[in-house]
């Protein structure tokens, strides 16, 4: 019997929401403000959350880290949301990942950028190939950032894997993910915006229909605003959210998006929900930069 993934399709065509992964003072992952913050999303009206994506610190987690992540992610969400769960790195260590994660009772995984310096389009295929092909039963989202692969090299994985059902596609650049999507097959796969409410309107309007959201852990009701209006065609309506929204968008992306993680985190802590920790390559916001994030947090219906 083949399988469809139709209903795995169906959660990637909404918020896709990436938690942060809370730091208790002693640095370990805080379980209990984990556990909060996932029902927060969840009562927030969130169906899909993907643990150990780049919001949740994914390079900067153990291995342990990130299966506990995985676990508690798989737990608080029970049958109210579908787990998108971020796996990578070398290649037996992103199949270990998958297969954890469906032992958990995942139903999808998303493989994340390679982060090998060297990565030709062939190569690409071969690695994202390999973790497909040993989780048959998952749904596979390849997350791409690197601009210069082409949607034929896509649509060459998925004719081998028919798993992959879906694209967090994140360059930052419109016009390429409208023809990199028709070259590999628009209704083939679930497009997903993969840059976030900023983005979302642009691509929408080239063919996705879902957006991840770090911004999410702040004010679940903002993004879902978003994707209410993007899934009404109402493109102006959209776009008073990204107003709304700009300013915390601009303290993230800043500096090559230096600040990424630190600002939602601060956010967060500014509303009482989680320490600002953060661990290196990131770095927590000066005092003086600590006070407009909260502003704009305070600012939102929460």
């Amino acid at each position: 019997m083949t399988t469809t993934f139709e209903s795995q399709r169906t959660a990637l065509a909404d918020v896709v929401a990436i938690p942060v992964t809370p730091f208790a003072e002693d640095g370990r992952v805080d379980q209990d403000a984990h556990r909060a913050l996932l029902r927060r999303l969840l009562d927030g009206g969130v169906t899909t959350l993907t643990p150990n994506g780049n919001t949740g610190e994914f390079y900067a987690l153990t291995p342990e880290e990130r299966g506990l992540v995985t676990e508690l992610t798989i737990e608080e969400a029970g049958d109210r949301a579908a787990v998108l769960v971020g796996v990578g790195h070398d290649v037996p260590t992103a199949i270990a990942s998958a297969r954890h994660a469906r032992e958990l009772g995942a139903r999808m995984v998303m493989v994340h950028q390679p982060v090998h310096p060297y990565v030709s389009q062939s190569g690409w295929v071969d690695y994202h190939r390999a973790i497909a092909a040993a989780v048959p039963e998952l749904g596979v989202v390849p997350y791409i950032r690197n601009a210069q692969l082409s949607g034929a090299r896509l649509a060459e994985l998925a004719d081998d894997c028919p798993n992959v059902i879906g694209v967090k596609y994140a360059v930052p650049d419109a016009a390429k993910f409208a023809a990199f999507a028709r070259d590999a097959g628009l209704e083939r796969f679930v497009w997903v915006a993969g840059l976030a409410e900023p983005y979302a309107p642009s691509y929408f309007s080239a063919g996705a229909t879902g957006f991840t959201s770090g911004l999410v852990n702040v004010a679940p009701a903002v993004s879902m605003n978003m994707i209410e209006a993007l899934r009404a065609g109402d493109y102006p309506g959209a776009m008073k959210v990204w107003e709304q929204i700009r300013r915390f968008e601009e303290l993230r992306a800043a500096n090559g998006s230096a600040n990424n993680v630190t600002v939602v985190k601060e956010a967060l802590a500014s509303l009482g929900l989680c320490r600002r920790d953060v661990r290196p390559p990131s770095r927590e916001l000066p005092e003086d930069e600590r006070a407009e994030v909260a502003a704009i947090a305070a600012g939102w219906s929460i």
